[in-house]
């Protein structure tokens, strides 16, 4: 299959048209810059998935009621060095990140902190938050579900239970800071998202259809679909694979567990009575400082990435890379020559700019 064509729009026009589009949906000025520095973001790290693709579904959920403007996430349990936070359904980048400001300041204060958020609207990369922990010199582990979205079959199943399920997991080496961030879908559904607007074409099995065969189509998921315009799972008879089989599968079902159920915002599924889907995550914080072993982790650490990114590279000019460094070089390389997107992508984001009356930039 041929390689898809991309158009290339500088990051800070890029961040500034899809502040401008959500201004225009009604959100202030703060709201909107955040939503778009978080979505531009995950595309400055090679996660397109999460990134400006999104602007269209956005638009629709807030417009539909099923994601607020202007929300602070209510504080429904608070026991010091845990606390659990109830979204109401705001942008899931301005409710994510006091979830997120709350932990990182328990940590501090504790050594230790687990923080609960429920009811939150799409959060988007969860690396984002994990950066965010490692800037403060925390660990820190995220457990997250997507309450009310089935779309990943269990290992051996061809039916939707669970949500893309992601989890991330953050270190603070010096100079060196490591993050591990992934759907434990075998693709995050944006990646369909992405393939179904001509982008990067999916893995021949990323998806199964309901008689058990494997598929690469996005049709797959989202049924029947225009070129340009939003995309509904919902449409869609088949269902996204797990990663890894029965791991990836495993580690879903416990991402269900501790960021849907132990929280209180529900796990994926039974949806019938559900009206809206909205993100759960379970943050868990540590302070090596506090910990006591800092100077020996951070020594220690160093010593072991060092190691192992010496090993002989299985592909000549192929080094063996660590969690995060793929999405340094991208960030590096898009702030350089900008932003790539699919001329599709790029249409729909166009067309909710002129639903809205935002002028496209120049």
């Amino acid at each position: 299959m041929a390689e898809p064509s991309y158009i290339r729009i500088p990051a800070a026009t890029l961040e500034a048209f899809i502040a401008a589009i959500f201004e225009g949906a009604g959100c202030d000025a703060a709201e909107s810059r955040r939503i778009s520095t978080h979505l531009l973001g995950a595309n400055l790290a090679g996660h397109d998935s999460h990134g400006v693709v999104r602007v269209p579904r956005y638009v629709e959920w807030h417009q539909a009621g099923f994601v607020l403007k202007g929300q602070t996430a209510e504080v429904v349990t608070d026991g010091g060095c845990f606390a659990l936070l109830d979204g109401r359904f705001g942008f899931g980048q301005t409710v994510a990140p006091q979830a997120v400001e709350l932990g990182i300041a328990r940590a501090l204060q504790h050594g230790i902190a687990v923080v609960g958020l429920r009811n939150a609207g799409h959060i988007g990369r969860v690396g984002d938050y994990a950066e965010a922990a490692i800037r403060a010199g925390l660990i820190s582990v995220h457990f997250v579900n997507v309450a009310g979205s089935v779309l990943v079959a269990p290992f051996g199943g061809t039916e939707r239970r669970f949500s893309t399920a992601p989890f991330s997991v953050g270190v603070p080496l010096p100079g060196r800071p490591l993050v591990l961030d992934f759907a434990t879908s075998l693709v995050a559904e944006g990646k369909v998202l992405v393939a179904s607007n001509g982008g990067k074409a999916l893995p021949a099995d990323a998806l199964i259809e309901p008689d058990g065969r494997l598929s690469g189509d996005p049709h797959t998921l989202y049924g029947e679909y225009g070129q340009t315009g939003p995309r509904n799972p919902a449409n869609g008879a088949g269902a996204i694979r797990a990663f890894g089989e029965h791991k990836g599968s495993g580690l879903a079902f416990m991402c269900e567990m501790l960021a849907g159920a132990l929280t209180g915002g529900g796990t994926s599924g039974p949806v019938e009575a559900r009206g809206r889907i909205a993100n759960g995550m379970l943050s868990f914080y540590v302070s090596p400082r506090h910990f006591g072993t800092e100077a020996e982790f951070h020594a220690t650490g160093r010593a072991y990435v060092d190691w192992v990114l010496a090993s002989n590279p299985a592909s000549p000019g192929e080094p063996v890379l660590a969690p995060g460094d793929r999405e340094a070089a991208t960030r590096a390389e898009r702030l350089a020559n900008g932003v790539p997107l699919t001329p599709d992508t790029w249409a729909s984001i166009l067309a909710v700019a002129r639903q809205l009356g935002v002028p496209a930039p120049g």
